[in-house]
């Protein structure tokens, strides 16, 4: 087992892991220290890994196997690989808005890797939410309401044909590939217990939750609009400046993320995998 250390990158969550090379990783046991830190802190940053894409999917299937990403063409010889790229010339960036990535699949990922090739001079910061925080700071009363729900998600708003994305399409250089499929949607419970560590997180999302289960959209409006506030406070926030060649890996099960942009006329390139994961469950 390789030995690491693993030293927290702020309060809420998020740790930065040093003294392992995944470029010689082999077996799922040797990242064992990665799954619990994962399990402790939410997110791990591991900087100077310099990891080629076969070094990226391998250790992919050893955290538990390669997913795709719906609604985004992956490199035409990696299915499972999408390249995260601003253009110096591009307005938009890929993900700038709060949400847990893919939360409209009924198997959403369990971890997504992204792994940084350029970065900006400056700007271009990822913050990460704790939702098992944003939880526990509720009332107990909203608590136990939100217990007995399920929300519904769907990506269609994002990816759906004429949505967000294939408005603004001529804005950006990612391989964004609308469909109407996007507009079918899934429902999870509002608050999941998670399969590793047993806590209740918080699993709604302003991008793909669009109501309650069982609720019109403008009775759900309220309640989402408060909670989508209260999920991103930044007490329960961490913050990562990217450098090159630096890894992060999230656990999509309890955290939100948002990639900032506010780094104009400068050039930002990274690839990312997504971890299969399971029916997310009450």
């Amino acid at each position: 087992m390789p030995d690491i250390e693993v030293r927290r990158a702020a309060g809420a969550l998020g740790a930065y892991v040093t003294g392992i090379d995944l470029t010689r990783v082999q077996s799922p046991e040797e990242l064992k220290p990665i799954k619990d830190a994962l399990a402790e802190h939410l997110v791990v940053f591991l900087p100077d890994q310099r990891l080629d894409l076969d070094d990226l999917e391998r250790v992919t299937d050893l955290l538990g196997g390669r997913d795709v990403t719906p609604y985004v063409d992956p490199l035409p010889d990696r299915p499972y690989v999408i390249r995260v790229i601003k253009e110096p010339t591009d307005q938009l960036n890929f993900a700038n808005a709060w949400h847990t990535d893919l939360s409209y699949l009924p198997e959403p990922p369990a971890y997504t890797l992204l792994h940084a090739w350029e970065v900006p001079e400056y700007g271009g910061d990822t913050i990460w939410a704790n939702q098992y925080m944003a939880f526990e700071t509720l009332s107990a009363g909203l608590q136990s309401t939100l217990l007995g729900l399920r929300a519904v998600h769907s990506a269609g708003m994002a990816y759906g044909t004429g949505g967000l994305l294939d408005k603004v399409k001529d804005l950006t250089s990612m391989a964004i590939a609308p469909s109407p499929e996007a507009y079918s949607e899934w429902t999870h419970p509002a608050v999941i217990t998670h399969p590793v560590t047993g806590r209740k997180a918080l699993y709604v999302n302003p991008v793909y939750t669009t109501r309650f289960d069982g609720w019109m959209p403008h009775e759900s409006q309220s309640l989402l609009s408060f909670l989508h506030r209260h999920t991103v406070n930044e007490n329960l926030t961490c913050r990562l400046h990217w450098a090159r060649h630096t890894l992060a890996i999230w656990d999509n099960r309890c955290t939100l993320h948002n990639a900032l942009n506010d780094y104009p006329g400068q050039r930002r390139e990274m690839f990312r995998t997504s971890v299969k994961g399971a029916a997310p469950t009450a």
